[in-house]
């Protein structure tokens, strides 16, 4: 079924045209106040501008002219021209009829002219937990890829995961590190460095004391570990990655805090002038060689991207991480319950890399990419820094290496040259804007994109703690997404105690696992996306309010009726079945109604602006409207004439609010709480 405003904007508009010899849009929204009418159509004043004639008087003829009747009692010209618009009882009863008829959609049709839509979301790094800092981008870019698949687009997901870069090397000292501290030190001493260098982070002189201890161990286990040729680490790392694959469960949290530890020295190493003992290739072997500590982990990046065969074992080891890495981000995905699979939808940084030279050679000879100080860049048009100066986006920099430009430009031009992407969605946190706008401009200028194709940033504001800052644990640490979830969980099962302490204890789990996780993600869904938000698990688990357990419980309680009506000899199925007509006679009926069949206008408002929260804002005025029509009008006890009805608005506020939740926001519904 077409919506509502569609069939009002065509028709209305044909009379605006008709009256005015304009094209003008009638503008037709829902009615900002439900006592002058549940539609209101605010085009005749701009045709009226164009045409120079009195507004009111324009919008009396259009209403008129146009042929309404089966959809709208007689319409009212109100104001400076505005028309207001009711629904008649047998239009709205009509429609509710079709939704119930369709089941599956509540009908809801499909998008005439379907386009293929890559959405670009989540996004990890490999040997890192996920953090409360991907919940974000992880639950948004799910919601909009729903909201475009039930619209039938064919909707192509990417988890574009930070695989590559300085990450590799990074990966590779971790599980050097956690080598030399098992089979060497017999204990943890990164755990041990990690401690000293944050209780000493104010101190320099101590901290570089600390740095040059780091460097003097791993000099002498480096020099330690070869049988062959220098630096062939074939006696203790080598036999370690050898076994890496049989044991990577047992050493997965070692692995991330030895990961910690790399991250945190690359941070502190810089300036402190330190040199340590590594390899290099010469004529016919391998020499030492020595070279900033600062620069370890870009040195072993560079290496092992080369490849070859003097690297194959790392080269495995990384492979190993990443895989590992993944497995960790599907459970969060499963507890999410957010659509993203690996390995279908998982293409990283490495997938690109072999052909960012490509990329950059394109640029230039297109004359796109120019040399400026060393480093190739575009200058898109329109950008300038604070002094007024053409900003650059640098696609290489001066030692050759490339950044996170370069990626992204190889992984647009393939969205659109191999998936045929006609509209490219990535989900970021606000802080990326300026980097989007100049990616975007720039595959303009190469020619890759045209008026066809859409490209869009979908950006997003902070989380906060109740401080006000950045939500961090008590310490002041990331908080972790699994650690988040946990939490969420352990608190909902004290609500679902409340609410049903005699269900059993396998159901109230059950209930407690959709309640917490929901009520994380519904909190996130319910803001404007753009604005930041004071996280709370009160309010996000409160039974009142626009939250998840108030939805999931508005759910439940319209379950709890069909429960109930066996008891009453009432059978439900058999009434719905036979249904040909709704006599809606009491106003929280027609209200219930009237929200009922906005849903598709809902779903639409919410993918065009990428809005989740105007998904959630529909749910809870539905639920609230169910509210009052439940209070004022009995359903299982009322006369045989207007029960088949209630029934019906029961069973449709049901099916939407399961819908909405369950299959556009990912959040599970209960049947009991």
């Amino acid at each position: 079924m077409k919506k509502i405003t569609e069939l009002l904007e065509t028709r209305i508009a044909e009379a605006i045209n008709e009256v005015s010899g304009v094209d003008a849009p009638a503008l037709v929204r829902p009615a900002a106040d439900a006592k002058f009418g549940d539609y209101q159509a605010n085009g005749v004043m701009a045709a009226a501008k164009q045409v120079k004639t009195h507004p009111r008087q324009l919008a009396e003829k259009v209403v008129a002219a146009m042929d309404i009747s089966d959809i709208c009692q007689p319409p009212e010209v109100a104001g400076p021209g505005f028309i207001n618009l009711r629904l008649t009882d047998g239009f709205l009863a009509e429609r509710l009829l079709g939704m119930h008829r369709d089941a599956e959609r509540l009908g809801i049709d499909r998008a005439e002219m379907p386009q293929t839509v890559v959405v670009d979301y989540s996004g990890p790094n490999i040997a890192k937990q996920m953090h409360v800092g991907h919940l974000r981008s992880t639950i948004i870019g799910d919601c909009i890829a729903r909201l475009y698949d039930f619209s039938g687009h064919n909707v192509i997901r990417q988890n574009h995961i930070g695989d590559w870069g300085t990450q590799f090397g990074k990966v590779i000292l971790a599980l050097w590190h956690l080598c030399m501290a098992r089979k060497v030190h017999k204990s943890p001493y990164y755990e041990d460095d990690l401690k000293a260098i944050d209780s000493n982070k104010e101190n320099t002189n101590k901290l570089y004391e600390i740095c040059v201890q780091i460097r003097n161990r791993h000099n002498e286990d480096y020099l330690n570990d070869q049988v062959e040729e220098f630096g062939d680490a074939n006696k203790i790392f080598g036999p370690f990655l050898d076994k890496l694959d049989t044991i990577i469960d047992d050493v997965w949290p070692d692995i991330l805090k030895a990961y910690q530890f790399v991250n945190l020295l690359d941070e502190i190493l810089i300036g402190m002038d330190l040199s340590i003992i590594t390899r290099q290739k010469g004529d016919d072997k391998w020499e030492p060689v020595e070279i900033p500590y600062e620069n370890l982990t870009r040195k072993i990046t560079a290496m092992l991207q080369i490849g070859g065969q003097d690297n194959q074992q790392e080269v495995d080891a990384w492979g190993l991480i990443r895989e590992k890495t993944m497995q960790h981000c599907e459970d969060i995905y499963h507890d999410l319950n957010v659509t993203l699979e690996h390995p279908r939808d998982t293409r990283g940084e490495s997938y690109y890399n072999p052909v960012l030279p490509d990329v950059v050679t394109t640029l230039k000879s297109k004359g796109l990419a120019v040399e400026s100080e060393g480093a190739m860049c575009v200058f898109p048009e329109g950008f300038t820094n604070k002094d007024g100066q053409p900003l650059p986006f640098i696609i290489q920099k001066s030692d050759g290496a490339f950044l996170y430009a370069t990626t992204d430009l190889a992984a647009l031009r393939f969205r659109l040259d191999e998936l045929k992407a006609e509209r490219v969605i990535y989900v970021t946190d606000a802080r990326q804007a300026l980097h989007f706008q100049m990616l975007f401009a720039a595959a303009k200028m190469a020619g890759w994109v045209d008026e066809r194709i859409t490209l869009e940033h979908v950006t997003f504001g902070a989380m906060l703690g109740a401080d006000g800052k950045p939500f961090k644990t008590r310490t002041g640490g990331t908080v972790k997404l699994k650690d988040l979830l946990d939490e969420a969980i352990e608190r909902a099962k004290g609500v679902v105690e409340t609410k049903n302490p005699d269900l059993p204890a396998e159901q109230k789990a059950a209930i407690a696992k959709a309640v917490g996780v929901g009520a994380v993600k519904y909190s996130d869904y319910a803001n404007n996306r753009n604005s930041d938000y004071v996280f709370s698990f009160d309010k996000m688990l409160a039974m009142d309010g626009n939250t998840a357990p108030y939805m999931q419980y508005a759910y439940a309680r319209i379950k709890s009726i069909e429960r109930k009506a066996a008891g009453k000899d009432v059978d439900i199925a058999k009434e719905l079945d036979g249904i040909a007509a709704l006599p809606l006679a009491e106003p929280a009926e027609k209200d219930l109604a009237k929200l009922l069949v906005r849903y598709d206008q809902a779903i639409a408002a919410a993918m065009a602006e990428c809005r989740p929260n105007y998904l959630t804002g529909y749910l809870y005025d539905l639920a609230q409207a169910f509210s009052r029509f439940y209070t004022a009008c009995p359903v299982l006890t009322a006369e045989p004439q207007h029960r088949p009805a209630r029934l019906l608005l029961c069973d449709l506020t049901a099916r939407t609010i399961r819908h909405g939740l369950s299959e556009l926001l990912g959040i599970e519904v209960v049947e009991q709480m």
